[in-house]
């Protein structure tokens, strides 16, 4: 896909952005994406921006797939979540085996796959393929999905684990369990998969370990530079930056909002004060500086993957360093709108109180635990050996 188009599919999606917002509440109402939204963003081309060529994908570059999602999510913070986790799953599918890429698109190009990636369940080998069992929670995008990706260990006849997968199921294998009943992010349908006794060909896993080493089976057909980004760049950035998305919106929303207050106990414009003026600054500073970091990780690995190197693990580390910060800083920042809103901000179509809760909803994700994240910079800043499998 070109440059031109490239930015054709942003244009495109903020185009849409007044009305995604006018759906938010229904939205939230709804406990998932609204249906005219998902057909809107089909339409524009974004579930096709990391979709290999081959399928009728654009393989745009990572920073342009993130930058729309970014867009998204200042209109609607449910709706950037789902879009940023479906949309990636693209990318993922693309790493798999050319046969499970034609179970997929096969017939229908835009089908569109869900996930829940925590080990919650096992695998079992046999002389079929894998039997898989268990029980996964927060598969966000599942009612707008008609497959789902799962991880978890295979296990041999002495339930000994012998490989980590990412297992891609089709809905007639799963059942989805409506459990979403939320404080944030509650239009993301992020329900629970139960699969029983599921027989799952062995070209519909890909191991963690191939991932790892660059040698999934799928980069023999999609040779294109983004499928050999990091996953533990890809994934935590997947999350944080529609909780950076939501923290542009939330200023946008907070700045035109101060704009016009008044308040009532002293009759006086808040935009007069110098206060306000000051946490406005701080706000957007950390903000601006969650973005930048973000994508100045994801630009630098890709231009060492176009000149033919792989990413080492000092950009490595430190991409998971800077994701959990714009994590924490837009969290910081929706916060800080949030207590200078004044009382107004607190009514239910107040879309700075809805930024607040999704936003924090969204830190929860284990991708944002910083700790695990600030751990693995400072044990190879030491020189001793990382070994989480997300970096």
């Amino acid at each position: 896909m070109s440059e031109y188009a490239d930015h054709e599919v942003i244009d495109r999606i903020k185009e849409l952005l007044p009305a995604i917002a006018e759906r938010a509440q229904e939205t939230e109402d709804l406990r998932r994406i609204h249906p005219d939204t998902i057909k809107d963003l089909e339409d524009a081309g974004f579930f096709r921006l990391c979709q290999p060529a081959q399928w009728g994908g654009y393989e745009a570059d990572m920073e342009t797939f993130y930058t729309a999602v970014k867009t998204i999510a200042t209109a609607c913070g449910s709706t950037g979540w789902v879009a940023s986790i479906l949309g990636i799953h693209n990318w993922h599918l693309a790493l798999f085996p050319q046969q499970a890429q034609e179970d997929v698109w096969g017939e229908d190009t835009s089908v569109r796959i869900s996930s829940s990636y925590a080990p919650m369940g096992a695998a079992r080998k046999t002389d079929e393929g894998l039997v898989l069992n268990g029980k996964w929670s927060w598969s966000s995008g599942s009612a707008h999905a008609d497959w789902v990706f799962l991880g978890g260990p295979v296990l041999d006849e002495n339930d000994k684990m012998v490989d980590f997968c990412a297992f891609l199921v089709e809905k007639s294998q799963y059942e989805i369990d409506d459990v979403w009943h939320v404080a944030g992010l509650k239009g993301t349908c992020s329900n629970d998969i139960i699969v029983k006794d599921a027989l799952i060909p062995a070209h519909r896993a890909l191991s963690y370990g191939d991932m790892a080493k660059g040698t999934s089976p799928g980069l023999e057909q999609n040779t294109n530079p983004i499928y050999k980004m990091p996953w533990g760049t890809i994934h935590p950035t997947t999350i944080s930056t529609p909780i950076v998305g939501m923290a542009f919106g939330c200023y946008e929303v907070h700045r035109e909002h101060q704009r016009e207050r008044v308040r009532a106990a002293f009759g006086t414009k808040v935009k007069d004060d110098p206060f306000a003026k000051v946490r406005l600054a701080e706000a957007a500073g950390d903000i601006d500086a969650a973005w930048l970091q973000l994508m100045r990780n994801v630009r630098e690995e890709m231009d060492i993957i176009k000149e033919g190197g792989t990413p080492g693990m000092d950009i490595r580390t430190r991409a998971r360093r800077d994701q959990v910060r714009a994590t924490q800083r837009s969290i910081d920042a929706i916060g800080l709108l949030f207590q200078n809103s004044g009382a107004r901000a607190l009514e239910d179509t107040s879309p700075i109180q809805r930024f607040w809760r999704d936003a924090n909803a969204g830190r929860v994700h284990a991708a944002n635990e910083a700790t695990k994240a600030y751990i693995m910079y400072g044990q190879h800043e030491f020189g001793e050996k990382v070994t989480d499998s997300m970096v």
